[in-house]
C-alpha cells in the first residue's frame, strides 16, 4: 500500500461509495493522471494505470484467482499479473511493480492522494504546434486517436488558450476535403490530422483536390513508434512513400530534428506552392521534451511579396494585339479570383464581355453589363456565342481544361503567376508571365486612345433570349419531380448576394453552372480533381473559415450536391451539429448517379448500377439534430429554402428532382 502521510498530496475524488464492486478494478482519472483503482477484501488501492509490458490499461483488467489464495490483477492485453492491493508481480520484486497510489475511503467517496502537478515541460509538438499557429493556422480538422495523442494534447493547449479551434470529424476525407474548401476560399492553409496508418490514408482524396486546384493545405499524421518502423507493426504503412506524390514537402519529424525550422519549411512550402505539405509524427517523438531554450518560428522575414509584373516588352506586344481586336473578348479563370477588380476596368475600357472558367462561376457577377457567364460544358449559350464571335482571347489566370473548352485556334494573350502554364497545352500569341492584377492594371494603361467596338448591347440581348429559355425550361414537368431550372431560379433570387457556396459534383453541378445566376456569391467547387463528396466537407471547412478570417467574417454558407455525393460524407450532419455550424444545404434527390447514367447512354452501354437506395434526408437532419424539409412540389420550394437560410445551424432541403430536367 502506498504512504499517505504526505501533507503535500492534492487529495482528488475519482469515485462514489459503491461505484466499485468488491473484486473488481476500474480506470479512475484524478489531474491528469490515469490510476486503476481496485477494491479487494474490503480494502482499495490505486495504482498506475499503465502495465509495463505494453502499455495496457489495468483498469479495463479483471481479478483472477491463482494458485492457492492467491489473487492477481491481470492486464487484459497479455495476462501479465500484479497484487491487486500492493501493485507488485509474481515473486515480489519492487522494481518491477506498479507505482501506487495513497487511497482514503470517505463518506461522500472514494479519494486519491496525487503529487501537485509540477510545471509541465515544453514538448516537440508543442513547439511545431505554436509554429503553426504564428503561421496563421486557425483551424485543424481531424480526428484524435492512439498514434497522435501526443500531438493533440499540443493542440489541446493552444485550443484551451483560444490561438485555434479543432473540429472533431467522422471520417478524415471529410477533414481534407474542409481544409481544401477553407483554402480555396481564403487562400491560407489550415490543418488536417489524422492517425497512422488507414487514418492518415483516408485524407489523400481530398489532399489531391487541394493539390490540383492549388490550394494550400497542411497534413499532420501519426506514425507508429521509430523503434518498431520496418517489421510491419499494427497500422504501419510506409506514410513517406504514400504522401510522396501529393505533397510538395513531406518530412517525418524525428528528434533531432530543426523542429520550429520543420513546421516553417511545412507553412512556406504550402503557402508558397499552393501545395500540400506533409508532417509524420512518430508516436514517441511527440511527447518528447523540446531542446532547452527552443522557440517557435514564425513567417516574418520568411515570404516575398508576389505581385510580379511583367517584362515590358511582354506588355507591349499583349497591347499591340489588343489595339487591333475589333470584338475582344475576356476569359477569367480561377487564377484571376484575387484581381477580378483590375480586370473589370479593363474590360469595362474594351466594352467587351467577360466570360468565366466554371470554377471562376461567381468572379464577376451575373447582373454586371459586361458578363456573359460561363464558358464550356457547365455553361450558358451566352459565352459561346462571344467565344465564337471574338477575334482576340484575353485570358486571365486559366487552365485550358477541356471542360472550358478555350478555342485555341483564336489569337490568345495568357497572363498566369506560373510561367509553366503559359502555352502549357498549345502556343499562344502573347503569353506574359505576371500577376493578374498587375498585369491588367498594365495593359489598361497602354492601350492609349483605342476605340472599342461596344457589345454590351449585343450582350444585353443575348442574357434576355438566354433568359427566356429558362423560362421555358422552367414549366417542363413529368411528374418525376423538379426541374433544375427551377429549382436553381429560386436559389437564385434566395440566395444571400455574400452567400460562399460549396459545390459538389454531378448533373447538380452542371446545372448550377448553367442555370444559377450570381450576384457576389464565392463559388467553390472539386475543380480538377472532381470529387464527389467535395460540397458538404468543403462547406464545413467553409464556414470555419467565416468565423476566423476578417475578409470573410459572417458570410452565409451553402452547399449544394446530388443524393450520390451527399452519401457519401453524410455522417458529417453530426459534426455540423456538434460544432453548431450554419450551412444549408440544397439536395437535389433523383435516386440516381444521373451523371453516371447519361455518360453510360452517351457512350450506347446499357444504364448499369447507378440506381440508389436512399433515406429521407430531410428526416436523416432531423434525427442528427439538424433542419430538415422535404420539397416535392414546387410552390413548396422557396418557402422551404427561406425556413433553411432563416435557420441557426446546419440545415438540409431535399428536393425531389427529375434525373432527365438537368
Amino acid at each position: 500500500m502506498a504512504d499517505n502521510n504526505s501533507e503535500k498530496l492534492n487529495w482528488c475524488k475519482v469515485a462514489g461509495i459503491g461505484d466499485v464492486a468488491e473484486g473488481r478494478v476500474k480506470s479512475v482519472h484524478a489531474q491528469g493522471v490515469t490510476l486503476a483503482l481496485v477494491r479487494f477484501n474490503g480494502q482499495y488501492a490505486a495504482m498506475e494505470n499503465k502495465c509495463p509490458h505494453q502499455g495496457g490499461p489495468l483498469g479495463e483488467g479483471s481479478i483472477e484467482r491463482g494458485e492457492g489464495d492467491q489473487c492477481w490483477l491481470r492486464c487484459p492485453w497479455h495476462g501479465w499479473d500484479f497484487d491487486p492491493l500492493t501493485g507488485r508481480p509474481p515473486g515480489g520484486h519492487e522494481d518491477s511493480g506498479q507505482k501506487m497510489y495513497p487511497v482514503e475511503a470517505r463518506s461522500d467517496g472514494i479519494y486519491v492522494g496525487i503529487e501537485p502537478e509540477a510545471k509541465a515541460q515544453e514538448t516537440i509538438s508543442d513547439v511545431m504546434v505554436k509554429t503553426m499557429v504564428n503561421w496563421g493556422v486557425t483551424h485543424v480538422f481531424g480526428m484524435v486517436g492512439h498514434s497522435n495523442l501526443g500531438l493533440a494534447e499540443a493542440l489541446r493547449h493552444q485550443e484551451m488558450k483560444g490561438n485555434l479551434a479543432f473540429i472533431g470529424i467522422r471520417h478524415e476525407g471529410a477533414a481534407a476535403f474542409a481544409c481544401s474548401g477553407y483554402a480555396k476560399l481564403t487562400g491560407k492553409p489550415a490543418a488536417c490530422l489524422s492517425i497512422a496508418g488507414p487514418g492518415a490514408t483516408n485524407l489523400l482524396t481530398g489532399l489531391w483536390d487541394a493539390k490540383v486546384d492549388r490550394a494550400p493545405v497542411l497534413a499532420l499524421t501519426g506514425q507508429v513508434n521509430t523503434q518498431v518502423f520496418g517489421p510491419g507493426a499494427f497500422q504501419e504503412i510506409d506514410l513517406a512513400s504514400a504522401f510522396s506524390a501529393v505533397s510538395a514537402f513531406s518530412q517525418t519529424v524525428l528528434q533531432n530534428s530543426s523542429h520550429a525550422e520543420l513546421m516553417t519549411l511545412a507553412m512556406k512550402n504550402a503557402i508558397v506552392k499552393r501545395d500540400v505539405s506533409h508532417l509524420i509524427f512518430p508516436d514517441e517523438v511527440q511527447v518528447q521534451v523540446a531542446d532547452e531554450g527552443a522557440k517557435p518560428s514564425g513567417p516574418k522575414g520568411r515570404i516575398a511579396a508576389d505581385t510580379i509584373t511583367p517584362p515590358t516588352a511582354s506588355v507591349k506586344a499583349a497591347c499591340n494585339l489588343i489595339g487591333k481586336a475589333k470584338r475582344p473578348l475576356i476569359i477569367v479563370g480561377y487564377g484571376a479570383r484575387e484581381a477580378m477588380g483590375p480586370v473589370i476596368k479593363l474590360a469595362e475600357r474594351l466594352k467587351c464581355p467577360v466570360v468565366t472558367t466554371f470554377k471562376a462561376k461567381g468572379q464577376i457577377s451575373d447582373k454586371h453589363p459586361h458578363a456573359a457567364g460561363v464558358l464550356g460544358r457547365s455553361g450558358t449559350p451566352i459565352a459561346s456565342w462571344f467565344m465564337n464571335e471574338a477575334d482576340l482571347l484575353m485570358v486571365f489566370g486559366a487552365s485550358f481544361s477541356n471542360h472550358t473548352g478555350i478555342e485555341p485556334s483564336k489569337p490568345i494573350i495568357q497572363v498566369d503567376f506560373e510561367q509553366m502554364a503559359l502555352g502549357k497545352f498549345h502556343p499562344v500569341e502573347a503569353p506574359v508571365w505576371g500577376e493578374v492584377g498587375v498585369t491588367a492594371g498594365l495593359f489598361l494603361k497602354g492601350l492609349g486612345k483605342k476605340k472599342a467596338l461596344d457589345q454590351r448591347a449585343e450582350l444585353a440581348d443575348r442574357w434576355k433570349m438566354w433568359r427566356r429559355e429558362k423560362a421555358s425550361r422552367r414549366k417542363e414537368d413529368r411528374g418525376k419531380g423538379l426541374n433544375s431550372a427551377t429549382v436553381f431560379h429560386a436559389l437564385s433570387k434566395l440566395a444571400p448576394k455574400n452567400a460562399v457556396i460549396a459545390v459538389d459534383v454531378g448533373n447538380n453541378t452542371y446545372s448550377f453552372g448553367r442555370y444559377f445566376e450570381c450576384s457576389e456569391q464565392r463559388v467553390l467547387m472539386s475543380g480538377y480533381l472532381g470529387s464527389i463528396g467535395f460540397g458538404f466537407p468543403a462547406a464545413m471547412g467553409a464556414w470555419a473559415a467565416t468565423q476566423a478570417d476578417k475578409n470573410h467574417k459572417g458570410r452565409p454558407v451553402l452547399s449544394i450536391s446530388g443524393d450520390g455525393g451527399f452519401g457519401q460524407y453524410m455522417g458529417e450532419v453530426t459534426t455540423a451539429v456538434k460544432y453548431r455550424m450554419n450551412i444549408t444545404h440544397i439536395l437535389l434527390n433523383n435516386f440516381e448517379l444521373g451523371k453516371i447514367s447519361k455518360e453510360q447512354i452517351a457512350g450506347h452501354w446499357q444504364v448499369w448500377q447507378t440506381s440508389l437506395h436512399n433515406p429521407s434526408f430531410a428526416a436523416f437532419a432531423k434525427i442528427c439534430g439538424a433542419f430538415g424539409v422535404k420539397v416535392t412540389k414546387p410552390d413548396q420550394l422557396e418557402a422551404a429554402i427561406k425556413a433553411a437560410l432563416k435557420y441557426d445551424g446546419p440545415a438540409i432541403v431535399e428536393i425531389m428532382t427529375d434525373g432527365e430536367l438537368i
